[in-house]
């Protein structure tokens, strides 16, 4: 039990700070900072958490989040993570990227990448064609 209420480590969590501790845990991970098995057991320990001290321990040895990384929420890490994944992806096409990877690996990366087109045009075209109650709908010009 604590009893000095002036000292900083008495001062109990709310659950918005989880959250923030949860959250920069993600960002870690997204980062490559941490291990899958780390960041379960760090948020085993921040659900856990009562004290402040004991949320910041879970976060100690990563580095401070920056203003624009801590008001950034919803999907903009999830595009910004898959551009720099993206990014690295193209690089080691063009056999640029930081390590030599065999011919392998840029077989699998080509095959994605076209996957994704393909995917891409098709959800393009059926948002151009549409969906209705009974199936698609045809926008077009009328032939009759």
């Amino acid at each position: 039990m604590r009893s000095d209420e002036s000292d900083p480590s008495g001062i109990r969590c709310s659950d918005a700070e989880r959250e923030e501790a949860r959250q920069h845990l993600a960002e870690a991970a997204g980062e490559g900072r941490l291990t899958v098995d780390e960041v379960e057991e760090r948020l085993t320990r921040v659900a856990a958490a009562r004290y402040r001290d004991e949320l910041a321990g879970t976060a100690a040895d990563l580095p401070p989040r920056t203003a624009s990384a801590s008001s950034s929420a919803g999907w903009a890490p999830v595009f910004g993570s898959a551009k720099r994944q993206l990014g690295a992806d193209v690089a080691t096409l063009l056999g640029r990227g930081e390590a030599a990877v065999g011919g392998n690996r840029r077989l699998v990366i080509l095959i994605a990448a076209v996957a994704a087109l393909l995917v891409f045009a098709a959800l393009v075209v059926a948002a151009l064609h549409g969906f209705g109650d009974d199936g698609f709908d045809h926008h077009g010009v009328d032939r009759g």
